[in-house]
């Protein structure tokens, strides 16, 4: 085992990019400005992040973003010292020493050892080298590598602190975990902290409190989405649009339910693999106090669940064994094959409250869902038709920056189900499919799900930021005689397995409601906008017309409002602009004579005066082409 940690650990050093070498160098820099400023501190681990960097310290003093200036002033002398790193390689017994004398994260010897640093010691497995670097006076227990110079680290910024136990356990001491950033030069520096900004006026989660959109409310749970009526709009039309596309391409539309047996969960592989990941099985009460009055352990009951000597029920995880047994429930022929199944099914995972986010990260979801079964000379085919209806629904959203992530097994991995000439014929078939669509993609050795491998695609919004989004699964082992022993009749008048194909081109509707509102800043085009028109007369004398025009754009299926208030016009517009409401129609006297209304854009500013007639002909060529 400790050879296996010392080749992992060494890789990783070697991997380090240039970017990453020099996010270790500044969190050193923060370890020695912080040990300057409050001698006292002990230091844990301070590796470079996603991103940046940071420093888990000990310290009596709570440390704030009020003191984020003088951290920072004191990491300027640092840097500006142009201090060497440099190496000194020691035996165990010299660094434990070293340790104990409270040398190691410290600027000198101090009365207390370096107590992290000697936890962190019993974690270098035997025969690995072990590393000292020093800056100017802080010395450190650190396998590196770094830059040459703390001159080198001229470009950082202190972001955030938060809480943290040692080692991630909750066990451990709590340590408070000062976040940083850095980057070659200042103007790269600069184009971060824009770009970070510009991500927190998009934060959906901030616009959707701003615009209506959805809740999350602690009285119902974390992680589960309370959709308002104006979020309600954008996912309907999301699913319409989708719906549309499935009808062309031969999808038929089911319905299942929210629970299924253990069992089910215990054939597709899904219990107990992902017990950790799922919400906690219903058992039967009677099960429960049978097992009660004999004095069972909660240990007991579960291990009971896992082996199968009691049932239950589960808040469905996947919707594919679902699926699978509506298949099932009918004799299939290869003439009757492929067999589509599409369904927008709400699924239920238990993420830890840590990683919940808005809807990005959430307990409860619903899934753009279909899986295909097919025989294996339509693979091809449906993978294809599979990939081509993402690249339908990303190109409507304009999401055309994007990239493919091809997922396949790792063949030293004891995780995967299923024979390796069936993983062998997936991988095939999807890297096959991949290399016909023209765009770049890798290949992620050890990402695929535990039965099949998958593309994933990975989309940048409007600021670069990546998303993982739809995705397409194929899957020989769910059908096979050791799960679901699902057949249909072949030419041959012979049972055959077909092949699965998993497939959803959203992936999760709040996730990827989530990604819109950030990416078009709430501003929807017109056909996803809640709100499309707001009819606004210029006085109240003008009210009558205005509500008349609202009927007519009502009776034309625009989802419009009035806005009758007493206010100016001009409070009226900025409230609209704010509302994002792509279209503001104007009635003052010269509309009511001229039977006209002047349209206002809420990007394009003052569009002139239109009759309603040729408004509405142009609102709906903008709706139903699905205009961006």
């Amino acid at each position: 085992m400790a050879d296996a940690k010392q080749r992992k650990s060494l890789d990783q050093r070697a991997q380090m990019s240039d970017i990453e070498r020099l996010r270790h160098s500044a969190a050193h820099v923060l370890a020695t400005a912080i040990a300057r400023l409050w001698p006292d501190a002990q230091f844990a681990a301070g590796p470079p992040v996603e991103n940046g960097f940071y420093y888990d310290v000990d310290l009596e003093h709570r440390i704030s973003p009020d003191d984020f200036e003088a951290i920072e002033a004191e990491m300027t002398k640092v840097v500006k010292e142009n201090q060497p790193f440099e190496k000194m390689v020691v035996s165990r017994d010299e660094a434990l020493a070293l340790a104990q004398a409270g040398r190691l994260a410290a600027l000198g010897d101090r009365d207390a050892p370096s107590t992290f640093k000697l936890d962190l010691l019993d974690d270098i497995p035997d025969g690995e080298e072990i590393s000292i670097y020093k800056n100017g006076d802080f010395w450190d227990l650190c396998a590196g590598p770094h830059v040459a110079r703390t001159g080198n680290c001229k470009a950082f910024k202190l972001m955030s602190v938060a809480s943290a136990f040692y080692k991630g356990d909750s066990d451990n001491a709590q340590l408070q975990r000062v976040y940083g950033t850095a980057f070659k030069n200042k103007t790269a520096l600069g184009e971060y902290l824009e770009r970070l900004e510009e991500a927190r006026r998009r934060d959906h989660r901030k616009l959707g409190r701003e615009l209506g959109l959805f809740h999350i409310d602690e009285a119902v749970g974390q992680g589960l989405v309370l959709w308002k009526p104006k979020g309600a709009i954008v996912r309907r039309e999301l699913q319409d649009f989708i719906t549309a596309e499935l009808d062309r391409g031969g999808y038929q539309q089911v319905f299942t339910p929210h629970i299924g047996k253990l069992e089910l969960y215990r054939t597709s592989g899904h219990f107990p693999y992902y017990q950790d990941s799922q919400f906690a099985p219903i058992v039967d009460r009677g099960a429960l106090a049978e097992l009660a009055d004999g004095g069972a352990t909660c240990g007991a009951l579960s291990n009971k669940l896992e082996t199968g000597e009691i049932d239950g029920f589960l808040l469905k995880p996947m919707n594919c064994p679902h699926h699978i047994k509506i298949y099932q429930s009918e004799h299939r022929s290869y003439r009757d094959l492929p067999v589509r199944l599409a369904e927008f099914g709400t699924v239920y995972r238990w993420e830890q409250s840590g990683e919940l986010g808005g809807m990005t990260r959430v307990r409860g979801f619903t899934q753009d869902d279909a899986h295909i079964f097919c025989t294996p000379e339509q693979l091809a085919g449906e993978i294809a038709g599979c990939l081509g209806l993402v690249k339908t629904v990303l190109s409507t959203l304009g999401m055309e920056d994007y990239s493919v992530r091809l997922s396949l097994r790792d063949p030293d991995s004891d995780k995967y189900v299923g024979s390796p000439e069936n993983w062998d014929r997936a991988e095939a078939a999807l890297r096959d499919a991949v290399g016909g669509l023209g765009v770049d993609y890798v290949e992620e050795p050890g990402e695929a799900a535990f039965y099949g491998p998958k593309i994933d695609f990975v989309v940048k919004d409007v600021i670069g930021r990546p998303w993982q989004l739809g995705t397409v699964q194929v899957d020989y082992n769910l059908p096979s005689a050791d799960r679901f022993d699902l057949s249909y009749i072949g030419a041959d008048n012979a049972p055959h397995h077909p092949v699965m194909v998993h497939r959803a081109p959203f992936g999760s509707m709040e996730r990827f409601v989530g990604l819109l509102i950030e990416h078009f800043e709430g501003a929807f085009p017109t056909w996803l906008a809640p709100e499309q028109v707001r009819v606004l007369p210029i006085s109240e004398k003008f009210s009558d017309a205005a509500r008349a025009q609202l009927g007519a754009l009502a009776e034309a299926g625009a989802r419009a409002t009035l806005d009758d208030s007493a206010d100016k016009i001009g409070a009226k517009i900025r409230l609209a602009q704010l509302d994002k409401v792509p279209y503001m129609l104007i009635i003052g006297a010269n509309e009511v004579e001229s039977n006209t209304v002047s349209v206002r854009h809420r990007r394009r500013g003052d569009l002139g005066a239109l009759s309603p007639e040729e408004f509405l002909a142009q609102f709906r060529e903008e709706v139903s082409s699905r205009s961006l």
